[in-house]
């Protein structure tokens, strides 16, 4: 059966970041995923981390200028050194935060550049070789355009073309079912498809990117499929609470999960 993990980026933002760990686990989460650790030192989320009991399923790379508008640096050639660089700085944090997955961001660029392409398709064979000389695994995630225009990697086909091209066994696929709804529908289909390939599962409801449950996808059956499919991991809840986070758990109850 997968495991739960709060999105700690997006549920419990009535507490500061550090606080949301006590939050999450007060609230009987024994997992937690985050999108970025830098703006803290990674002793202090490690110390949270073992204070509460807690598994931490994912974080991302460094994106770039995240206030400036980057969203991630792999498919811009011009940007390679601070890449590398992002990576080294990931790395300082997962040897002490010890997560599952780390998630590469691709950034902002024309997916028919062979440019974009080629310098995308280097950066993830440099990522995922650091990372597999120290036991982790890299996922990427595409990402619908309604919430990230110019988004370079918005195809699950073609990220999953990606992996197997790549054929290196830690990089896998972030699958986040709103994304995946938003894109390009079929979510059970695709995810029978796939699963070979899914090394973590995300997760919020569509439109509104609100609880699972709110919105025009039947999440309580696709949850149930993930586990008939023996997806045995992390499936993070990365959605926004439509009030309190606290008030929206109720979906937890409603779906049986």
């Amino acid at each position: 059966m997968a495991r739960l993990a709060a999105n700690l980026t997006m549920m419990f933002t009535e507490h500061g970041f550090l606080d949301r760990f006590a939050a999450a686990a007060d609230a009987g989460f024994d997992a937690v995923e985050f999108l970025f650790p830098y703006e803290h030192a990674p002793e202090a989320i490690a110390e949270r981390l073992q204070r509460h009991g807690l598994t931490l399923a994912l974080f991302n790379l460094p994106p770039g200028d995240w206030a400036a508008g980057d969203r991630g640096l792999a498919a811009l050639p011009q940007r390679r050194a601070e890449f590398d660089a992002g990576v080294a700085t990931a790395l300082e944090y997962a040897r002490l935060l010890r997560p599952h997955r780390l998630h590469m961001m691709a950034g902002l660029a024309d997916r028919r550049d062979p440019l974009a392409i080629a310098a995308y398709q280097s950066a993830l064979r440099h990522a995922a070789a650091a990372l597999d000389a120290e036991g982790l695994a890299l996922v990427i995630e595409p990402i619908n355009p309604r919430d990230m225009p110019g988004y370079f990697l918005s195809d699950f086909n073609w990220a999953v073309a990606c992996i197997d091209e790549l054929a290196m066994p830690n990089v896998q696929l972030q699958y986040d079912i709103y994304h995946r709804q938003i894109i390009h529908g079929d979510v059970l289909a695709s995810l029978e498809a796939m699963i070979s390939r899914i090394g973590h599962v995300q997760i919020a409801a569509v439109p509104e990117r609100h609880e699972p449950g709110s919105g025009e996808l039947d999440d309580g059956r696709i949850l149930k499929a993930l586990d008939r499919l023996g997806y045995a991991g992390f499936v993070g809840l990365e959605y926004r609470p439509r009030t309190t986070t606290l008030e929206g758990l109720a979906w937890r109850r409603a779906l049986g999960v």
